[in-house]
Formats: C-alpha cells, structure tokens, sequence
C-alpha cells in the first residue's frame, strides 16, 4: 500500500512543468512530484542516456542495486523499459535477483554484480576488487558505476519507504530457483 500518493492531475504549474520533463509518466514520479525541486533534481541526475559504458552493463547494475535493496517497482520498471534492448534471458534477469557475481560467464558483467555487490555490503570497493575493475573499466566508466549505484540506491530507498506501487504490466522479481 502506497504510503504518499502519487498525484494525480490537474497539477500546479511547477509540479506539472516537472513532470513534462520526465521520460514517462510513472507513479514513482508522481510520488517524487510532491517536492516539485526534488523531481527536477531528479531529472538532472538521471544517468538513463548514451554513457560510457554499455547499455546492458548500465542495466545490469541498475538490476542489481534494485534488486539487492528489495526496490520491486524499480526493477519491473527497467525489466519491462530495458531488459530485451539489453539482450537479457530470462535467467539472467532471475541471476540479477537471486545469483551473485559467479552467475555470470561475462567478465566485466561478473565484475558489475561483484562491484554493485560490495557497494551495498560495505559502501566501500576494497583494493583487490578494485583493481579487477580497474583492468577492465576506464575511470570515465568507474564513475559512472559508481554513480549509477549510488542514483539507484536512492530510487530504491524513495520507492520502499513511500511504497510506490508496481506500474501495471510490469514484472515482479522472479521466485527463487528451486533448490
């Protein structure tokens, strides 16, 4: 149950004005539209456009971070945004959910989990994993993880604590592998 409501139009110049500069029109961003400056920091921050690293490596983490952080509705959203133009199975989505850095046969992809792994556990990225990282990823890209972890985190927080619903059509986490 949604603890804020997103809100619904007619809307207040300012609120409507950032909202039209959104991507989409979702409930998450109705819910931020209470704080009509938070939502266009928001928008300021947003790291969903051409960067330095790939599209699936950008979704991977996103995927990741959400997951890890419990963020259902963020990662239903990018799933069902994303997750075909980033060439995922339906097994790596579940890997995303359930699998941890072994799940993946890509290195740079197991590096991503590993990386997203240890921000959320530590806050931190110890020596020895950043040199891995470091021999695979140039700085321009070491930031933008970073960044998208961090972004993420407070998607994932914003979403849990004011229990935006799951768009309609969107997918849940996945059950876990039977054991």
């Amino acid at each position: 149950m949604a603890r804020l409501q997103p809100l619904s139009s007619p809307y207040p110049p300012e609120t409507a004005a950032a909202l039209a500069a959104m991507p989409a029109d979702l409930a998450l961003f109705r819910t931020v539209a209470h704080n009509p400056r938070v939502l266009s920091r928001w928008r300021g921050g947003g790291l969903l456009d051409r960067g330095s690293i790939t599209l699936r490596q950008r979704e991977l983490v996103i995927l990741r971070i959400t997951a890890r952080l419990g963020a259902e509705y963020e990662w239903g959203v990018h799933v069902a945004a994303f997750a075909t133009k980033a060439g995922f199975t339906a097994a790596e989505l579940a890997a995303t959910v359930h699998g941890d850095a072994a799940s993946w046969q890509d290195t740079a992809e197991g590096l991503l989990v590993a990386l997203a792994d240890a921000l959320i556990d530590t806050a931190t990225v110890d020596d020895a994993l950043w040199q891995k990282a470091a021999a695979v990823f140039s700085p321009a890209q070491l930031i933008e993880i970073l960044a998208l972890a961090g972004f993420y985190h407070l998607v994932s927080f914003t979403v849990n604590a004011t229990g935006v619903e799951r768009e309609p059509g969107t997918p849940g986490f996945p059950p876990a592998p039977a054991q």
